[in-house]
């Protein structure tokens, strides 16, 4: 099976020894998303949502890359410090998605990269 890496300079660069996706035969698995301008690397300046956005933001990015969309996504996993923030990310999510929706995982963490509180990542069927 060949890989091939997918990048996108409307993304943030991977900030780590890892592929912002990788395609392998008709899946697109994406690497987790903070919530980072692509443009200055600093985490974005808001509330949740706004942070929220931005992950989500630079998700369909990287989808978009790869020729696909969000609505080719079967499988979302959010990584919350807060699971209080939960409903926000459903409400967040609703903009970037249609029926049916992806299957998904919340997971409640102690911590993530660069302090944030919220990061994504994304496995696509590609078209």
């Amino acid at each position: 099976m060949k890989k091939k890496p997918i990048h996108t300079h409307y993304a943030p660069e991977a900030i780590g020894t890892y592929s912002q996706a990788i395609k392998a035969r008709k899946l697109l698995f994406m690497s987790g998303q903070i919530p980072l301008d692509p443009a200055t690397m600093e985490v974005v300046d808001g509330d949740f949502e706004a942070r929220a956005r931005r992950v989500f933001d630079n998700l369909k990015a990287v989808a978009e890359a790869a020729g696909a969309s969000l609505d080719d996504a079967v499988k979302i996993t959010v990584f919350l410090t807060d699971l209080d923030n939960f409903a926000t990310v459903n409400a967040v999510m609703q903009d970037y998605f249609t029926e049916p929706y992806p299957a998904r995982a919340a997971v409640g963490v102690a911590s993530l990269p660069k302090g944030v509180d919220v990061e994504a990542d994304a496995i696509l069927a590609l078209p």
